[in-house]
């Protein structure tokens, strides 16, 4: 994570000069991203809850956000901020909010620094991150205004499976570990499998 659903994000949704700009360099590799969506002042939970936003102003939008845990963001590679923010404050609740990419290296970005999870911070951990008055070419709207939570919905099914994924590996893997010890290990004159341990 957040490079998978980054990825699958752009190639489901994006245009074909945002995939030559910013996916194919992803799935290369030779760049990372971010995904900036949960936000420090509001509950994220409810992802409807946003304060953050865009504004059309003529041929550009204007992002106004402060975003954290956006993970990936610390990377020293990471090129590229998905930003979700509120596009359309008075229209339907699952409708207000869309998706857009912002270059790190726009005007008014900031990282601010990077999030501790259990007092430790990783090597390319979430980031606290500005986006003050930050000039983005309409080109950059991910799909249609207002798309923004069926695009999250679309991004997020395929997260939850990978995670079930790594998770049941792990598990299986640690189950692999664990009985192949217990038949091999002797306590008290024979194996932990004989003492009902596997």
């Amino acid at each position: 994570a957040p490079h998978t659903g980054n990825m699958e994000l752009l190639a489901e949704f994006g245009t074909p000069e945002q995939q030559e700009r910013w996916l194919q360099p992803l799935l290369d590799g030779t760049i990372r991203s971010c995904f900036s969506m949960t936000e420090p002042w509001v509950a994220s939970s409810d992802g409807a809850n946003m304060e953050s936003t865009i504004v059309e102003d003529g041929d550009d939008y204007i992002v106004n956000a402060h975003k954290w845990w956006s993970t990936g963001g610390m990377s020293p590679r990471c090129e590229i901020a998905i930003v979700m923010a509120v596009i359309a404050p008075d229209a339907p609740r699952h409708l207000r909010h869309s998706m857009i990419l912002v270059p790190l290296d726009t005007p008014g970005v900031t990282v601010v620094r990077a999030l501790s999870i259990f007092g430790s911070i990783a090597g390319e951990s979430d980031a606290e991150i500005l986006f003050d008055k930050v000039r983005v070419p309409k080109s950059n709207l991910i799909s249609t205004p207002g798309s923004g939570f069926a695009i999250a919905q679309a991004r997020l099914g395929p997260g939850r499976i990978h995670h079930c994924m790594r998770a049941i590996g792990a598990a299986e893997y640690a189950l692999e570990l664990m009985s192949s010890r217990a038949q091999l290990r002797i306590a008290f004159g024979s194996h932990l499998a004989d003492h009902g341990m596997a």
